[in-house]
């Protein structure tokens, strides 16, 4: 497969016409808010930082205010910022209330409410249950709407303002997604205490509630429509952790009612098939949806191609083929023009694309950026006159809010949260040939480099596939310690378009391997590296890269492998989310066991020679702790050195802060033991 060529870039982004969209999607929040810094399983030695943290980014539909979150070690606090004067910022709080969490604020359509999450509600028996508060403009005071017993997430005002959707898990023991700590397992499996995350409502004058989808479905995300009482949301059967791979695209009246099935990727013709669906959003008649569809890997994690169906239901067109980027996160400026947030290949962009001639009309190119707003990847906020405010972060400048204007498209920094903060180290981004594909990764220098010196090298593959590691500030933990690091976006990662994305399939630990081993050569040509003391390591997929590449080359002196696969084949009938490997290995274990054992480090294992560490989550759903525990029992058996360390009452996303410190230094200690500086 030939990468195919780049698209011609247009002129940067001109004046937008009005997005509908006018709220930031909410940031998902866990039963118990976690608060400390928890590892980014894309990009986990990234995730170390002191920087201020801003985020849940709500723009006023008039685009005259931003109320955002800033996320503490211990709580979160809720700030209002006039775009006029933003030296301005206010604190918006509930009266009374200390040390408590503020998340997904949100804007009533006329920009006189603002609605949050909080859990600053006085309940000492529930002190981490968040409920929906709500801000007036014209009093200056907060009152609390709901009274509820669950997980909320995604709050979001109806067309009229009457009344507020939100997702809700009743009586929920845990977040709904497959990051977190699965519940220990007992009784029936698959049939008791089984939870399921609803769109629920509830009107703003009298804070009665009612659920709007049935109890037989899950539902991941969700949108009003704009011109009739009606909302679209992605759902699937429940487990909800299991099925969001095969979901469908719902509509459905806040009346009552079946729900109308839109859209199913598993029956639908063409290059959708079998894949998966994201962020849908009504076109502002109605009469259209749009989404992102592609292959995914984690529900939030999202990229592909823009695609548009009719509300109705019918032939979904895929009005971004061959595009060289992933778009993230999109929202209507008009019945016939698109905006959205797109990677590309290290960079990001806010595009402007016709949809009645599937091309790009303009583009803000943000550089070697990151941005952020919700819980999608590059969720922004966006108001009724066009402006776009988001977080944007880069290697060099840490996290502040900015926004962009819609007639002159300048970009306006905010904050000055982090001002003074300077990156310890310098990060380049390299780009290479291999087989074919273009590909990019980035490379992070020692703290104090001494251009004299030779340094070894730490590789840090992302977890996914389907995922990238972007230009994000955070002090790299293996910089600090003095030694260069290399995270690479192999083929299966986004950023460089679908076919890219879906290189690897099939071909897990084959091709993309082949991409971080050129990748190498080309960082060794470029810095001082000591090529015997090079490390890899990586969470999740980064995780299974790492077991299975010890079976395939020796040229790593040691391994540290967070969250992994070993087996293929076992993994099948142990893990939480098994209809995940159909759209990566085309056919079940039962039905191809062959492709499955061909990407299994088992069926190599007595190639191994690497010291490896293995850490896991003892309650991880996602890469199961019998996993880790088949790769370390094959190594201790053949006599090479290993560590097995699990973590009690962890999912595959670490919260604990006392655990994330603990893990960061025994990988730290196991890579400093076996790559020491005298095995030159």
């Amino acid at each position: 497969m030939i990468f195919p060529a780049s698209r011609a870039r247009l002129p940067l982004y001109a004046a937008a016409s009005s997005l509908l969209l006018t709220t930031a999607l909410a940031a998902q929040s866990p039963a118990k808010p976690a608060l400390a810094a928890a590892p980014d399983t894309a990009n986990p030695s990234q995730s170390f930082t002191s920087a201020a943290q801003p985020g849940g980014v709500a723009l006023s539909p008039n685009g005259t205010a931003i109320a955002w979150t800033l996320r503490g070690h211990e709580d979160s606090t809720l700030h209002l910022t006039d775009i006029a004067d933003p030296a301005s910022t206010k604190l918006i709080q509930v009266k009374g209330a200390a040390h408590c969490s503020y998340a997904s604020p949100i804007w009533s359509p006329d920009g006189n409410t603002l609605a949050f999450l909080s859990t600053c509600t006085g309940d000492k028996a529930r002190p981490d249950q968040q409920q929906i508060f709500l801000w007036s403009k014209a009093t200056g005071k907060v009152r609390q709407l709901s009274h509820l017993t669950g997980n909320l997430q995604q709050p979001a005002w109806s067309p009229d303002g009457r009344s507020i959707a939100f997702l809700f898990v009743q009586n929920a023991t845990r977040s709904a997604g497959a990051l977190d700590a699965m519940k220990p397992w007992s009784g029936v499996i698959g049939e008791d205490g089984v939870e399921i995350q609803r769109v629920d409502s509830i009107d703003v004058a009298t804070g009665n509630a009612a659920f709007i989808t049935p109890a037989n479905l899950h539902v991941y995300e969700f949108a009003w429509a704009p011109t009739a009482p009606e909302i679209t949301f992605i759902a699937a059967n429940p487990p909800g952790e299991n099925n969001w791979w095969i979901a469908k695209l719902y509509t459905a009246t806040i009346t009552g009612g079946a729900p109308h099935v839109v859209l199913d990727p598993n029956t639908v013709p063409g290059p959708l098939h079998g894949l998966q669906i994201a962020v849908p959003r009504f076109s502002p008649d109605g009469k259209r949806i749009a989404f992102i569809g592609g292959l995914m890997s984690d529900q939030g994690s999202t990229g592909g191609d823009v695609y548009i169906v009719p509300s109705t239901g019918g032939s979904p067109t895929d009005i971004t083929p061959g595009i060289d980027g992933t778009p993230c996160f999109e929202a209507w400026l008009s019945n016939t023009q698109l905006s959205f947030v797109e990677d590309r290949s290290g960079h990001t962009a806010l595009v402007k694309w016709d949809t009645s001639t599937n091309s790009e009309v303009t583009a803000k190119d943000l550089g070697e950026a990151t941005i952020s707003g919700g819980s999608i990847k590059d969720a922004v906020s966006v108001s009724n006159d066009g402006k776009v405010a988001f977080v944007e972060s880069s290697f060099t400048t840490p996290p502040e809010l900015y926004l962009l204007a819609s007639d002159t498209g300048d970009i306006t920094q905010l904050t000055h949260l982090n001002a003074g903060l300077k990156p310890t180290a310098k990060t380049i981004s390299l780009e290479w040939a291999n087989e074919g594909y273009h590909v990019q990764g980035w490379l992070t220098y020692p703290a104090d480099y001494d251009p004299a010196k030779k340094y070894p090298l730490i590789v840090s593959v992302h977890g996914g596939p389907s995922a990238s590691v972007g230009a994000r500030w955070g002090n790299s933990m293996w910089s600090r310690r003095g030694y260069f690091e290399f995270q690479p976006n192999p083929r299966g990662s986004f950023g460089q378009g679908e076919r890219f994305v879906q290189a690897n399939v099939k071909d897990f630990g084959y091709g993309d391997l082949r991409d971080i081993l050129k990748g190498m050569d080309a960082v060794e040509a470029k810095a001082s590296i000591d090529k015997t003391r090079e490390g890899l390591t990586g969470w999740s997929y980064g995780g299974f890269m790492t077991m299975f590449a010890v079976t395939q080359t020796h040229r790593f002196r040691a391994a540290v492998a967070g969250a992994g696969i070993s087996n293929w084949e076992s993994y099948y009938g142990e893990n939480s989310i098994d209809q995940w490997m159909i759209p990566f290995f085309g056919a079940s274990v039962y039905d191809d066991p062959a492709v499955y054992a061909k990407s299994s480090a088992i069926t190599f294992i007595k190639n191994v020679t690497t010291p490896t560490l293995v850490i896991v989550g003892d309650r991880d759903g996602e890469c199961p702790a019998p996993q880790s525990f088949e790769f370390w029992h094959a190594l201790r058996d053949l006599g090479v050195k290993t560590q097995l360390v699990v973590y009690p009452n962890e999912g595959h996303g670490f919260r604990n802060p006392d655990h994330i410190r603990d893990r960061a230094q025994r990988e730290a200690k196991w890579f400093a033991e076996n790559m020491p500086e005298s095995s030159r």
